[in-house]
């Protein structure tokens, strides 16, 4: 979902990628968070971003499954973004993504 999508959808957080690209994220219970399916997610503390991932890179890797394990004991948010199509796309996603922070706190040049 971009940016440009957020007015169609009231619950979405809005985040600014490293690219300052903006992501509208649909927030998640972290408490009974549950990855699944395609969708790319996220786990942040506070406006810290501490993992970004799919489903299938937990089951995959090893070491993305540690990282995502590590993450969670201590996330106090999570999201989902629908990912787009192409694999190159979602890797460059989840770069971005990985050092994001919410719109609120982004600082205007």
């Amino acid at each position: 979902m971009r940016f440009e999508d957020l007015s169609s959808t009231a619950e979405a957080t809005n985040w600014r990628g490293r690219s300052g690209r903006y992501y509208a994220l649909q927030p998640l219970p972290v408490e009974h968070f549950a990855l699944d399916g395609e969708g790319l997610y996220l786990l942040a503390r506070g406006a810290d971003v501490l993992w970004v991932g799919t489903e299938a890179e937990v089951v995959g890797d090893a070491a993305r499954r540690a990282a995502f394990r590590t993450a969670l004991r201590v996330a106090n948010a999570a999201f989902r973004i629908d990912p787009p199509q192409g694999e190159v796309d979602r890797m460059t996603m989840a770069w971005d993504l990985e050092n994001a922070e919410p719109a609120a706190a982004a600082r205007l040049a």
